[in-house]
This record gives C-alpha cells, structure tokens and sequence, in this order.
C-alpha cells in the first residue's frame, strides 16, 4: 500500500514553516503515495477561551487551497467541539491513526495536542510506536526580514506584522501577500461624490494597521487589477468605524452606478479578495476635501507604480527560501 503522510494543526494564514510541513509530508509520500492535513478551525480558543482566540488570518477555503498547493492531497477540517477538545492524546492519536492509516506523521518541533495540550511531540513518538507509524519532527523554520533580521516564521509573527503596517515582511513570513477574502456591502457612498469610488469590503480576517495601502484585487471572475486601500475611521468624514475601502484601479465602470459598481457585477454583496503589497502612509484628517483629493491622486499613483517582490515558487506555494535551524531529524 502507498505510504501516507499526515499533518495536523490550525495553519492559520498557511506561512513558510507550514509549507516546509507538507514539503516533508510529500517527501515521505513520494509520488505514489498520498499527503493529509487535518486543520482545525476554527481556531481551538474560540471554543476554549473566546476572549484570548487570536484574529483570523485566513478562511477555511482559502487553507485548504493553499494546503493543496503546498503538496496536501486532501484537506480535513476539525472542528473543536467539546467532545474533540476533550480527548486525551492517546484517545486523539487513536482515531486520525483508526481513520487514516498513516505511515508518517509530520509535525513542528513546538506542536501539542490532546485534552489540555498534554501531549507534545515525545508523547507522538510513543504513541506511533504503539499505533504503527513513524514521526518526523520538523525544527523552527526561519527567514530574513526586510532588515535583515532573521526571525522564526509562525502566525503570531504574521498577525504581529499585519497589525504594524509591515505588509512586505508579512508577506515573507507567509510566502505570499496578506489576502483578505470578504464581500462587498454598501457604504456610505462618499467616494464616488469625490471622484474616488469604493468598494466597501466586509470580512471576518484580521484588518491591517489603519492606513494607506498598495493592494491587487482580484474579482469573481479572477481578473485582477491594482488598488489602493484605505484602512481606518475615515476622520476626514469624522467616522469612527473601522472600515476597508478598496479603489480598484483601470477597470471600467457604470457612471450611473454605485461607488463599487463595475460591468457585470451586481451592486453590492459580490465576493473581493485583496492582496496586502505595502503600506502607503498614515491615516490622516485633512482639513479640507480639496486636500484629500490631492492626497489620494498621490496615492493611487504610487499604488499603479508598485511593483511586487518576486518569491521564488516551492511546490507551487510562491514560497521564499527559508532556512532550517537544524537538519529535520526521524525520531525513528
């Protein structure tokens, strides 16, 4: 029988070191054989302690594509209800090894499971010696900064870059430009009054650092065209909910249409996705609207300039080289 490699774990955003885990997975498959990744989502602390659950990276849709890309053949969600959070590591071990059949199991040197996290990465080791498979324990994945400063890729990193405007470094750490996923809902309708019509994106991901952004959009049909992306209250307006408005750049429009009406899409409720590729400059409230509008034709002409950094494909991931901090040992 092909041997089957499996991993586990939440992969929120789907980064560098996750890329590495289906890299080995697929190395211990080989062509024939067959790669798994269990994710969990969402995210265990939203079943166990909601107050502290980390925001979102990304959806379950947008994992699984990313996962399969990486090498996964299949992609299962785990959902953590209360009786899955309760299993001991034994318990755990024993239904993915009574489902899948796995010959190897891969996973970071830092991964826990089983009730309370009990279990860690020694605690797999024994178990698959009971349970008839092997572990590969994977150490930190790391990469460099865009000032040189090498850091270990995980997703608090990426959430912790979002939130500071590092748009280009948290693409380093995810292999990819930051992608919010959302649908378009009616706003306000002020820019197309200014000549700056928006779509006003509506999601459930983790928002940047207010500000100005150089962004990609890509529609329902998969075209895609360059963005400016404004993060925050809006103070000009004296607003004070935190919104994303996208100005999607060189794509037709209907002059009679609402602020993000574009041939063959309807008004409002259709799905965007938008691609984090710098940060622009601060929010700011200006003192008037001639002032905004000089302001925001600045904006979009460095946005059209951006030019995105090329990452080196890795399994069809666009993952960059990233660096091991030791060679990834079998524990058996």
């Amino acid at each position: 029988m092909p041997p089957t490699a499996l991993t586990i774990g939440t992969f929120d955003g789907v980064h560098v070191g996750h890329a590495a885990l289906l890299a080995r997975c697929r190395h211990h498959a080989g062509p024939g054989g067959r790669v798994i990744a269990m994710v969990f989502d969402p995210h265990p602390l939203t079943a166990l302690r909601p107050d502290a659950a980390p925001a979102r990276l990304s959806t379950f849709e947008q994992r699984e594509a990313w996962l399969k890309a990486a090498g996964a053949d299949e992609v299962h969600r785990l959902l953590p209800t209360p009786d899955q959070l309760d299993l001991s590591p034994h318990e755990f071990a024993h239904d993915f090894a009574t489902r899948f059949a796995p010959t190897w199991v891969v996973e970071g040197f830092d991964f826990r499971f089983g009730k309370g996290r009990q279990g860690d990465v020694l605690t797999l080791d024994t178990l698959g010696r009971q349970m008839n498979f092997q572990v590969d324990v994977l150490p930190p994945v790391e990469v460099a900064l865009s000032d040189q400063l090498i850091v270990r890729a995980s997703s608090s990193l990426a959430r912790w870059l979002i939130n500071g405007a590092r748009a280009a470094d948290a693409a380093i750490v995810l292999g990819r430009p930051y992608e919010l996923v959302g649908e378009v809902r009616r706003g306000d309708r002020r820019g197309r009054t200014i000549g700056f019509p928006t779509a006003n994106l509506s999601t459930d991901l983790l928002l940047p650092a207010d500000g100005v952004y150089a962004a990609d959009a890509i529609l329902p049909d998969g075209r895609q065209a360059r963005a400016a992306m404004n993060i925050g209250t809006r103070p000009t307006f004296s607003g004070h909910e935190r919104r994303a408005e996208i100005h999607i750049l060189d794509l037709p429009r209907d002059p009679q249409g609402s602020d993000s009406s574009i041939p063959g899409l309807p008004e409002y409720h259709w799905p965007l996705r938008v691609r984090l590729l710098a940060f622009l400059r601060d929010q700011v409230k200006f003192a008037s609207i001639d002032a905004l509008t000089s302001q925001l034709q600045r904006d979009i002409a460095r946005a059209r300039a951006w030019q995105p950094h090329a990452f080196p494909a890795a399994g069809g991931t666009g993952v960059p080289p990233v660096r091991e901090l030791a060679p990834a040992p079998s524990t058996h």
